[in-house]
């Protein structure tokens, strides 16, 4: 029994450490997804004429990590090409394993351990309030 023990005991932390590290990655994915399509909606929805949609990423960004209370550089935001009035964010979090809270390392027993990265895109139309009017008729 002793000897099941040697070898069964070190497969079942293993596998608790993958079990973790998964429903916390599924767990900040959720309120992820969320807490960037606020800061979306909230910032870039109706910004002044003047900033552009660099500006509007990294305030996107600073918004996300603040509400998620993230190490920083976990979540990078990145404004894609506007066409049309739309603009359009690809927002990406990154997470790494830990060992129970722990940091790990980059890797055990010469296997890498990656990050797993987790993206959102999000298109919306600007609201510009200096656009004329067509008159009916």
């Amino acid at each position: 029994m002793t000897v099941e023990l040697c070898i069964v005991f070190p497969v079942a932390i293993v596998i608790a450490v993958i079990a973790v590290n998964a429903l916390l990655f599924f767990g900040q994915c959720a309120s992820f997804d969320r807490a960037a399509r606020n800061a979306v909606r909230a910032i870039a929805a109706s910004p002044s004429t003047k900033e552009a949609s660099a500006d509007l990423a990294a305030r996107i960004e600073a918004t996300v990590e603040a509400e998620l209370q993230l190490d920083a550089g976990a979540v990078e935001c990145v404004a894609l090409a506007a066409e049309d009035g739309v603009d359009r964010f690809r927002i990406t979090h990154s997470f790494a394993p830990t060992l129970f809270g722990m940091g790990l390392r980059t890797q055990i027993w010469g296997v890498p351990v990656p990050k797993l990265s987790h993206a959102t895109e999000l298109a919306l139309d600007r609201y510009a309030p200096d656009a004329q009017v067509m008159p009916d008729g």
